[in-house]
């Protein structure tokens, strides 16, 4: 599996073949400005909710690329109305699609779309295969539902949890979320991209650290192979 961080909460893993793509915010992210929308390659794209800084190029990339939106049923069908296809799901769902099963999970967030059209509840993927089981978590905050991932999911290859407080999780709910959902390989997201998610990497870090966590801080276009 290789995993591409595009900047803020957008990651490209490609495993089993295929390209998925995460909450793509991408050309409004001024620390992104050398990432190429129109180069980026997808099968699927999956959002989290409908916050501007999860979805603003997802449906150029889509329609770039003839990725398949995969999202909660409200953002699925906005996006349909734009000529976009996709899959839509829900809380607590899981579906077998051709590169793995993907279960839908809760988050504590808000959800609205870019014109103000209600957005669903907000979520996070689990995506599971013969090589990797990942939690990407989207904007949450710290949930006891975490504690079911591991009960009703593989164990776990890494989570993507955010870490920028203000707005998601900070520091000291994410290394506990990590405890919640068993664990120790985070890769960290929702951090810089703004001043009120601006983070001290070496404190953030040391935190972690202290904990048996490993945490990863990627930086804009580096690939992780795990």
């Amino acid at each position: 599996m290789k995993i591409t961080y595009y900047g803020h909460a957008c990651f490209l893993i490609e495993t089993q073949g295929k390209k998925l793509l995460f909450d793509p915010f991408i050309s409004g992210n001024p620390l992104a400005k050398e990432v190429m929308i129109n180069q980026i390659e997808a099968d699927y794209i999956f959002l989290t909710h409908g916050h501007q800084d999860h979805v603003l190029d997802a449906e150029e990339i889509a329609k770039n690329t003839g990725a398949t939106l995969i999202s909660n049923f409200e953002i699925v069908s906005w996006y349909q109305n734009k000529g976009v296809e996709g899959h839509p799901m829900n809380h607590g769902g899981k579906y077998p699609f051709e590169f793995g099963t993907v279960k839908y999970v809760s988050a504590i967030h808000s959800s609205v779309l870019p014109d103000g059209t209600y957005g669903g509840n907000p979520g996070g993927f689990v995506v599971w295969n013969e090589e990797i089981c990942v939690y990407l978590a989207g904007d949450t905050a710290l949930t006891y539902d975490m504690k079911l991932i591991p009960e009703l999911c593989p164990p776990l290859t890494l989570a993507v949890l955010p870490i920028g407080d203000n707005f998601t999780m900070g520091m000291e709910e994410a290394a506990l979320a990590a405890d919640y959902i068993a664990c120790n390989t985070i890769v960290g997201c929702h951090f810089d991209t703004f001043p009120p998610i601006a983070i001290d990497r070496q404190k953030v870090k040391a935190y972690f650290s202290e904990r048996n966590i490993n945490l990863i801080l990627p930086e804009i276009k580096e690939q992780l192979t795990f």
